[in-house]
């Protein structure tokens, strides 16, 4: 098995309650991180990396993604800095444009989506730097902003885009690139090269969230995957047979992983869906050669 980090995300659909018994078992079972989801309508994603930090103690959490639009780049990076400082080294802070649609929901929509994240990432990994910041932007104005307690540890600042500027501006400014469900090994080679047209050298890092159903019977896999995985082929503008998800068997699951692996992701999240996610990451974890942890 290819070196990968293999992490898990608590879905956007389950009570935020849950979230601290999950991560404690997902910790246990050997996984590498866990992505809390913040998408309009449902939770926090700084409060709820909040509470998966404080529920486990070697867990990489990250959170996937913040929606530029949402928050001044001065308050996210204070509350990013907060997480960094009480668990260093345990962050990863993804931001991305948001969902248009979202955005215009919440009276947030910028002029320009991809000068708004430019300016946020910039100004954001600034500050978790200690730089004091004067920017006066397209969409982002701060005046001597300086964090009194930067990060000991500064946590990468990764960009949860899709398309081919986004993903060129990611490779620009950002430590690194979270990739939507249903892309693939040959989607992480267009990925790869559209970063490194926009700047990004060997250490940019490459995250893929992936759809994931692991059991013995075929038939119910697919049955299981289906309204997922035709949904973001909608989404994607690609038909629902190519929207790539780490399927099948443990052994089918864990060679998808290396697939993604050997493609040049660094991390592969499991978006698990169907009954006992937990039971289906620890099978993945398993056959990906993960020691068997001692519960």
């Amino acid at each position: 098995m290819t070196n990968v980090r293999i992490g898990v995300m608590y879905d956007r659909d389950w009570a935020p309650e849950g979230l601290p018994a999950f991560a404690r078992r997902a910790e246990a079972l050997g996984a590498d991180d866990l992505w809390v989801v913040e998408d309009l309508d449902w939770n926090g994603g700084v409060s709820a990396a909040a509470v998966a930090l404080g529920a486990t103690e070697r867990l990489r959490v990250g959170i996937g993604i913040a929606p530029a639009p949402l928050r001044s780049p001065a308050l996210l990076a204070m509350e990013l800095a907060t997480l960094a400082r009480v668990f260093p080294g345990r962050l990863v802070a993804g931001i991305g444009h948001g969902v248009p649609e979202w955005m215009a929901r919440a009276g947030v929509a910028p002029r320009s989506p991809l000068a708004l994240l430019e300016e946020t990432i910039t100004s954001v990994r600034a500050l978790l730097r200690g730089a004091r910041v004067d920017l006066d932007g397209r969409e982002v104005r701060l005046e001597g902003i300086k964090l009194v307690h930067p990060p000991t540890e500064v946590p990468p600042v990764v960009a949860g885009v899709v398309r081919p500027r986004s993903l060129e501006l990611s490779g620009r400014v950002a430590d690194g690139t979270l990739i939507a469900e249903g892309h693939g090994p040959d989607d992480l080679a267009r990925v790869r090269t559209l970063t490194e047209r926009g700047g990004a050298g060997p250490e940019h890092t490459l995250t893929v969230f992936s759809f994931t159903c692991v059991g013995d019977d075929p038939d119910e896999v697919s049955r299981t995957l289906h309204p997922h995985t035709e949904g973001h082929g909608a989404w994607l503008g690609r038909p629902q047979e190519e929207v790539f998800a780490v399927s099948g068997t443990a052994r089918e699951a864990a060679a998808a992983i290396d697939d993604l692996a050997k493609a040049g992701a660094a991390t592969v999240v499991l978006r698990v869906v169907g009954p006992e996610p937990l039971d289906q990451l620890a099978a993945a974890l398993k056959a990906s050669g993960r020691p068997t942890p001692a519960l």
